[in-house]
C-alpha cells in the first residue's frame, strides 16, 4: 500500500514538473497577448527607473490563457521574490495578516482567484496595497486597541476568471488591469510546435494544424491534447505524432472539430431539446444538464460564446443557427433563432 501512495506521488511530481517545463520563463518564449506585455514592458521599466516596486496588477479573463505565467514572467523581470496562493485558502483573517507580514522589500504577492477572497478578510487588502500597512484590534470590549503594522512595499498581482464577482473597492485598488484574450489559431500552433520540441516529440503540420483548431483557443488545453495525443502516438505507432494518429486520439477523446467536448454539446443540446432553444436562465440549464452554475459560467459558457454557438440574452441563453447546425438539428417553428 506505501508503494502505491509512494509512486502516485511520484507520478503527481513528475507531471509537475513537466507541466512547469512547458510554461514560458522568458518574455521571447511566451507567445500571444502582445499588448499586454508590452503594457507590461512599460509598467516594470517605469517602475525600475524609479527604483520603485511595480503598481499592483489585475489579470482577469478565462482559465489557461496564462495569468500564472506573466505573474512569474514579472518575478523574473524584477528579480523579485514571488509568494503565491489561491483566494479559496485564505479562509480567516489570521491568514492574510500571516502572509502580509511575511512579505519583504520588493516582493510580490500572487493571489489566484482572488474573487473567492471572503469579504471581511479583503478589508485587510485595503490599506495594505494603498498605505502599505495594517491595523489590528487588540483584546475586546473597553481594553480593546488598535496598532498599525507597516509593511515592506510589496506588488499585489491578482487573477480572477470572474472579474464581475470582485468587489469595487478592491477593483480599484489596483493600478492596471489587463484582460487576457483567447489566442489566435495561428498563435496556438506556435505554442504547440515550441511544447513539442519541449518534449522532443516529432509532430506533423498537419497535426499541429488539427490539435490547434481544438484547442479551445486556449494554451493550457492545447497542451494537454498534445501530451495526450502524444501517448496515443507512443502506445499505437511509433511515437511520432502523424494525422492518422492524431484524429483518432482526439475522436477517442471525444473532442470533435471545434473543440467541444461531450459536456460542450450537452449543453447546447439541452438548450435546443429541453428548452426549444431559449432563452433558459443559468440555474434551470445547470439543473438540466447536472452540471454546477460556476463550471457553466467559468468554463463551457465563454468558449461556446465565443464560437457564437450560444448568445445571452437579457432573458437567458440562446442557442444559435450555428449551433442547431454544427449538431444537426433542424430547428423548429418555435425556435428564437438568431
Amino acid at each position: 500500500m506505501n508503494d502505491v501512495k509512494r509512486n502516485s506521488q511520484n507520478i503527481t511530481k513528475k507531471g509537475d514538473i513537466l507541466d512547469s517545463e512547458l510554461r514560458p520563463t522568458t518574455w521571447d518564449s511566451y507567445i500571444g497577448q502582445a499588448r499586454i506585455k508590452d503594457n507590461l514592458h512599460i509598467i516594470l521599466s517605469a517602475a525600475k527607473k524609479r527604483d520603485e516596486v511595480p503598481d499592483h496588477i489585475l489579470f482577469y479573463g478565462p482559465p489557461g490563457l496564462g495569468k500564472t505565467t506573466l505573474a512569474n514572467l514579472i518575478a523574473y523581470e524584477t528579480e523579485s521574490r514571488i509568494k503565491m496562493i489561491a483566494g479559496p485558502v485564505i479562509e480567516k483573517s489570521g491568514d492574510i495578516v500571516a502572509i502580509l507580514t511575511n512579505l519583504k522589500q520588493g516582493d510580490i504577492l500572487f493571489i489566484d482567484e482572488i474573487h473567492r477572497i471572503n469579504h471581511m478578510i479583503e478589508e485587510y487588502l485595503y490599506s495594505a496595497m494603498e498605505d502599505f500597512k495594517i491595523s489590528l484590534i487588540l483584546g475586546k470590549g473597553p481594553m480593546a486597541k488598535t496598532i498599525d503594522l507597516n509593511l515592506p512595499r510589496f506588488t499585489l498581482i491578482g487573477a480572477t476568471t470572474r472579474l464581475d464577482l470582485l468587489t469595487s473597492p478592491l477593483r480599484s485598488r489596483f493600478g492596471a488591469s489587463f484582460q487576457l484574450n483567447f489566442y489566435s489559431e495561428e498563435e496556438i500552433q506556435k505554442i504547440i510546435k515550441r511544447s513539442s520540441s519541449i518534449l522532443k516529440t516529432d509532430i506533423d503540420n498537419d497535426s499541429v494544424l488539427q490539435i490547434a483548431k481544438r484547442s479551445r483557443f486556449t494554451p493550457r488545453i492545447a497542451n494537454k491534447l498534445l501530451k495526450r495525443v502524444r501517448d496515443f502516438a507512443e502506445v499505437k505507432g511509433d511515437g511520432i505524432i502523424t494525422y492518422d494518429i492524431t484524429k483518432k486520439s482526439l475522436d477517442f477523446l471525444e473532442i470533435d472539430e471545434l473543440g467541444l467536448e461531450k459536456e460542450d454539446r450537452k449543453i447546447i443540446s439541452a438548450i435546443i431539446e429541453k428548452f426549444n432553444g431559449g432563452p433558459v436562465g443559468i440555474q434551470p440549464l445547470a439543473a438540466a444538464t447536472n452540471e454546477e452554475e460556476r463550471a457553466i459560467l467559468d468554463i463551457y459558457e465563454p468558449y461556446l460564446m465565443q464560437l457564437e454557438l450560444i448568445q445571452r440574452t437579457p432573458k437567458g441563453r440562446i442557442a444559435t443557427k450555428k449551433a442547431y447546425k454544427h449538431l444537426n438539428i433542424c430547428p423548429n417553428d418555435q425556435s428564437p433563432l438568431l
